[in-house]
């Protein structure tokens, strides 16, 4: 039962002794880290595309279905090398709400972002926001972003992409696992780029892959990764050390057995969760678009102000109060968006704004049970009944 005596912004202590953070870090057990690593001591090859990460990439092209899959230390590099090997030319269009990393990784191909709304139900990138803007611009590529498991407008993209003869390219950071009508993310458009962040259903501690069916793009990037060369050698303008150790690829291949157990699991918590918030005001649950099949890997809700009686952040703060580590969608630095590093792009992206301002995710944690969520979801309906009260609590909180 909650009630105002056993909440921790009220004086008690917070129902969840330590953290719950919001995803779910799938370790292996001690005595199976243990024998990864005596594998990699013995053979005494730690990096440099090692055995581990060239079982990894074959294993990745199998399952993604792709010619090309090729494993960097962490998704921003991938996303940055990928953005010289595509050797742009002209701004890239991007969603106006997307990761500051997302947009920042054209740096590294000394190019600029042009922001361009999202749709309103997805949040993300389609045809129709983007059209206007290769009718007006000189656009060099457009890059997407497929997010929480779903996907942006990838037929109309593809299309928009090839008519205006530009690439198209996108960031499936949070896409390893889902299908579209069956195809697994990671082989649309010229090249889609996965994470495999410690957060991430697959796990490499941190690391990424780049996946792409073009070889000659393929070769360059290559080339990029290494900084002597590797595979075929073609010119490129700038290399860097982007290499998979074995560490991490050796933990990547253990959590590849076992995604279908993982994917079980994220669907179960959802539907605790589908179950706790049905019929809370101002609490809408995100479903991932686009896809016929979503990995579930980031519980999403779009929190209405207006309904539910407190804000987004607010919310959030409450929520916290009870070591529940709500986050506001993407990351970003204090006072800085993607938006506000480009001033020269700003523009109205109402849409953008509208996601931006009312995105919550909640924890989607391996240790969480049906007895948590209820919790959870509990204190959310209570904060809806009692919101005057917390938002005065708040206001008079450090």
């Amino acid at each position: 039962m909650i009630d105002k005596s056993t909440l921790a912004l009220f004086g008690n202590r917070p129902h969840f002794e330590k953290p719950v953070a919001c995803h779910a870090l799938f370790w292996p057990s001690q005595d199976e880290y243990r024998a990864m690593f005596r594998d990699i001591f013995e053979r005494q090859y730690y990096t440099n595309h090692g055995p581990l990460a060239q079982a990894l990439e074959q294993a990745l092209a199998e399952r993604l279905q792709v010619r090309h899959a090729i494993c960097v230390t962490n998704e921003f590099i991938g996303l940055a090398m990928l953005a010289q090997a595509l050797d742009l030319a002209g701004p890239v269009l991007v969603p106006a709400h997307a990761s500051i990393k997302t947009v920042q990784s054209l740096d590294w191909a000394q190019v600029q972002p042009v922001f361009c709304d999202v749709n309103p139900e997805t949040g993300m990138l389609d045809a129709r926001h983007a059209a206007p803007w290769l009718e007006k611009h000189a656009i060099g590529a457009i890059l997407g972003v497929n997010a929480w498991g779903g996907a942006c407008d990838l037929p109309g993209l593809t299309q928009l992409a090839r008519s205006a003869d530009i690439p198209f390219y996108l960031d499936s950071s949070q896409g390893f696992g889902s299908l579209v009508d069956g195809t697994p993310l990671g082989g649309f458009g010229h090249a889609e780029v996965l994470s495999f962040h410690a957060d991430h259903i697959l796990n490499a501690g941190e690391g990424g892959v780049i996946c792409t069916q073009d070889d000659a793009l393929a070769a360059r990037i290559r080339n990029i990764r290494s900084n002597y060369g590797m595979g075929p050698s073609v010119p490129v303008k700038k290399t860097g050390n982007g290499r998979l150790s074995e560490a991490q690829a050796a933990l990547a291949l253990y959590g590849l057995k076992r995604i279908p157990e993982y994917l079980g699991h994220h669907r179960r918590i959802r539907a605790f969760y589908a179950a706790g918030l049905r019929g809370i005001p101002g609490i809408s649950l995100f479903q991932a678009p686009g896809v016929s099949l979503s990995n579930d890997q980031n519980l999403i809700v779009q929190v209405s102000a207006h309904l539910l009686g407190l804000s987004r952040d607010e919310l959030c703060r409450f929520l916290r109060t009870e070591n529940i580590m709500a986050e506001t969608g993407y990351f970003q630095p204090p006072g800085l968006t993607p938006c506000s590093l480009y001033a020269e792009s700003i523009e109205d992206h109402p849409h953008a704004d509208h996601f931006g301002q009312t995105v919550l995710e909640l924890p989607m944690h391996h240790s969480l049970d049906e007895a948590a969520i209820a919790f959870i979801t509990g204190a959310i309906e209570w904060a809806h009944r009692h919101a005057g009260e917390i938002r005065e609590r708040l206001r008079s909180s450090p």
